[in-house]
């Protein structure tokens, strides 16, 4: 672990602090909250802190206001420039738009709908360029140099870092004794500021860092690996491949671990939030929670702050989440019956179903299998069911009352 004179580090305490007053009529002072059923489930003291209920529905408006303000008049005058997969950039045209500020928005292609929605909503003009977050900042770049327009970094710059920084402020005057905290990882902005005011005001405490599986970038730089990021991710806010010069070295510094969540976990976490919390999480916003779970042992017993960094996601992959969700819980079943094809057959599946305790939600009937007799047909059945256990015991019923099952999931 180095030590902090091994290495200049870009931001002070001090800056953090002189953003975080500039930011107190600016951005909303988000709830951290203590969860009882997520410290029962962990075995930690778990406090939440709610960035996805910002205006934008993410921390990043933090970093784009304390940059932003920094601008001289002639730098407003020449307009601005940013790149993002969302967030940084409904943060920068919200705050762009208050000051009176043009803004222009270099977004990767595959951005959720909403994301793009809002940031246009916010009078920015959008540009969509790229299949990844590299690809928009050459892009982004070169309008800047064309236009003269100042670019806004996301997470690369000392001011963006300062104003991410003040949550921990926030967090530790509410709960002095955090003595950890976990912290989603994209470009290292976050985990930055956060990491330097929380070690300014309390040395020991350990910042932990979370990442997605398939975007591994500091786990590398940590570990001296090499695995090569990319894939399709939930937590695409936090789908960065290329690590910042400035955040390399603080995270390095100050940063205990850095521990990684799969495609699962985070999609488990993020349903539990909805669930238990009833808050409305993004896959980057939950993966400090997934990380938790999944590394119950190394957190049990600690009072452990997480932050849930946004909640931009969209309504239908929210609901797929939900819906996969419901099937990992065993709350819904889908069966396949092989049926004689006559009238009254299905009735007496709804029947037994529905003496079992079994909702049928949805029913596809298909004659045209070929190997199957072709006075029979096929029902595909989709279940709603309390649990695994209820599931098993519908199943049991219909084989026991002569159904012919082909398969059930």
């Amino acid at each position: 672990m180095m030590t902090w004179g091994e290495v200049a580090v870009p931001v002070s305490a001090e800056q953090i602090r002189q953003a975080a007053a500039d930011l107190r009529s600016q951005v909303v002072r988000t709830p951290f909250l203590r969860s009882e059923t997520l410290s029962k489930l962990s075995g930690a003291n778990v406090f939440l802190k709610f960035e996805n209920l910002q205006f934008t529905a993410s921390f990043k408006e933090r970093g784009a206001f304390t940059k932003l303000n920094s601008l001289s008049s002639e730098e407003r005058k020449a307009g601005i420039i940013a790149m993002s997969a969302g967030n940084h950039a409904q943060g920068v045209a919200y705050h762009a738009q208050k000051l009176g500020i043009d803004s222009t928005i270099v977004m990767p292609e595959p951005t959720p709908y909403i994301k793009v929605k809002h940031t246009e909503a916010f009078g920015s003009k959008v540009v969509l360029k790229g299949e990844t977050l590299a690809d928009a900042k050459q892009f982004a770049e070169r309008i800047a140099q064309d236009e003269g327009r100042i670019l806004i970094h996301p997470y690369d710059d000392p001011a963006i870092i300062a104003g991410q920084g003040s949550i921990a402020l926030e967090m530790l005057e509410e709960v002095n004794e955090l003595d950890t905290l976990i912290v989603p990882i994209g470009g290292g902005g976050l985990i930055s500021g956060i990491s330097i005011a929380a070690k300014d005001l309390n040395p020991t405490i350990d910042v932990f860092g979370a990442q997605a599986a398939l975007f591994p970038t500091y786990y590398n730089l940590m570990k001296g690996q090499s695995s090569e990021p990319g894939g399709q991710t939930i937590a695409e806010g936090i789908a960065v491949k290329t690590p910042g010069h400035l955040t390399s070295k603080i995270i390095r510094q100050n940063v205990r671990d850095i521990l990684l969540a799969d495609e699962s976990s985070i999609e488990h976490a993020l349903a539990l939030l909805l669930m238990i919390e009833k808050t409305v999480v993004e896959g980057a916003g939950a993966v400090g929670l997934a990380v938790l779970l999944d590394h119950a042992e190394l957190f049990s017993g600690r009072t452990i702050g997480i932050v849930l960094s946004g909640g931009n996601i969209d309504a239908r992959l929210l609901s797929y989440v939900i819906q996969r969700e419901l099937k990992r819980e065993g709350r819904t079943l889908t069966v396949d019956i092989e049926t004689n094809d006559r009238p009254g057959f299905l009735g007496q599946i709804a029947s037994s179903v529905g003496e079992a305790g079994g909702n049928i939600i949805d029913v596809r009937h298909n004659r045209l299998l070929s190997d199957i007799p072709a006075k029979s047909a096929e029902l595909k059945l989709i279940i709603e069911t309390r649990d695994k256990h209820h599931s098993k015991t519908i199943v049991e019923r219909l084989s026991r009352e002569g159904f012919r099952l082909r398969s059930r999931d």
